[in-house]
């Protein structure tokens, strides 16, 4: 397929999503979580985050060849399928072009990313972590926002060009560093070794708190840069959720010049997992605070369990939401949640949807997981659905057979 025929592929999407967009349910939505998000009672919403098994569900409808129109179309794709599933996701009305950052020569810091593969298809990877030394400290690069405005502008100008006439093309030039980039956790990882970070918190603690103390100070500077160039803009909040909240502004394109105070931020500490609260505390959230401290508001917590750690997240003072994983317990959660911040729950995707599909058990462990919760702001979002078993319906199911217990206890 030449570029013509990409391009009529992405400009027919662009026109279904377009449509999608366009719905009233759409602004219903958006009244819905900024309400929820902002501590006034409503139901439960909803959030079906099903794109890790995207494979399964559109893989064989896909039909662009240049990678640079298959990635769009992945995503437009996406949408049509979400609006399907009637849960609570807004589906806005433009489509986003991220901004190419140039990073320092060999990866974020300066030093390559490595993993040693799985001899087995489909089995874990081990990290290959360049700091094996405590002196490889001394071969980190400080990081910039730096932003490659030549290859920028060709990718938006072909987009606008191919779409530009059905739907709104926003430009996202926020910092690379942000999100997983932002958190620290995610890339201390990449450059010392999961295992290895946990030796040091008892072996090298003066030099783990210098290389976090690093990352730390570079993060910040690398955010201040961008809100000094106007490159945070409304499409850059984060929050693992729908980001409306009556304290901030709505999501918009092509907005610039955003400050921070203006934004959600969200950060996670999941390779903090097996740690301490109290090292969690001192390694990681610690060094996390000067950065999530300049946005509006903050979401935290991905995967993992923050059951024993949420006394700790309570000194950040811009706090709104606390992610609840399959592994935490909820009814401790909620005691320590009470109505203070959003419990955003996320039952098990193993259990209710990707193994089996039970309606009986999944009403069972909804009814569980809100009865638990019972007080709270409660929203729910399915995650990290490796698999459907062949049966993309299930999703939709899913949002259905949720909805009918959960409505119950708005």
């Amino acid at each position: 397929m030449n570029d013509k025929n990409d391009i009529c592929v992405i400009r027919e999407l662009a026109e279904q999503v377009a449509g999608i967009a366009a719905k009233p349910v759409q602004e219903e939505r958006r009244r819905l979580w900024r309400d929820h998000n902002s501590f006034i009672r409503t139901r439960p919403p909803i959030y079906m985050r099903w794109f890790a098994c995207a494979h399964e569900v559109i893989g064989q409808d896909m039909k662009c060849e240049d990678p640079f129109w298959r990635g769009h179309e992945s995503g437009l794709r996406q949408l049509v399928v979400q609006d399907t599933l009637e849960d609570d996701y807004i589906i806005e009305p433009w489509i986003t072009q991220r901004a190419s950052h140039i990073i320092p020569e060999g990866g974020p810091y300066g030093l390559p990313y490595k993993h040693i593969p799985s001899t087995e298809p489909g089995g874990a990877w081990k990290f290959d972590p360049p700091i094996k030394h405590l002196d490889d400290i001394e071969k980190l690069v400080r990081p910039s926002h730096v932003i490659n405005e030549e290859q920028t502008a060709r990718n938006v100008a072909r987009l606008r060009d191919a779409v530009g006439d059905i739907i709104e093309v926003d430009i996202d030039r926020s910092p690379l560093y942000s999100a997983w980039h932002a958190d620290l956790s995610y890339d201390l990882a990449q450059l010392r070794g999961l295992e290895q970070i946990m030796w040091d918190m008892a072996d090298n603690p003066q030099w783990l708190h210098r290389l976090v103390g690093f990352m730390s100070e570079s993060v910040q500077r690398v955010h201040e840069q961008a809100e000094k160039a106007g490159d945070w803009g409304l499409t850059s909040h984060e929050n693992q959720a729908m980001p409306y909240a009556r304290e901030l502004p709505d999501p918009k394109p092509n907005s610039r010049a955003v400050t921070r105070d203006r934004l959600w931020c969200f950060v996670a500490a999941q390779e903090m997992a097996q740690v301490s609260p109290a090292m969690h505390d001192e390694f990681i959230l610690r060094y996390q605070l000067p950065i999530i401290r300049e946005f509006g508001l903050v979401a935290y917590g991905c995967c993992e369990n923050l059951t024993h750690k949420i006394s700790y997240l309570k000194q950040i003072p811009n706090l709104r939401r606390i992610a609840v994983t399959p592994w935490a317990d909820v009814r401790r959660c909620a005691e320590q949640i009470g109505d203070r911040y959003v419990l955003s729950w996320r039952p098990n995707p193993s259990d209710t949807i990707c193994c089996s599909f039970d309606p009986d058990h999944i009403r069972k462990v909804i009814r569980s997981g809100m009865g638990a919760s019972k007080g709270c702001y409660v929203d729910i979002t399915l995650k990290d659905i490796q698999t459907l078993q062949g049966e993309p319906d299930r999703l939709r199911r899913w949002v259905q057979i949720v909805r009918g217990v959960s409505d119950h206890y708005a």
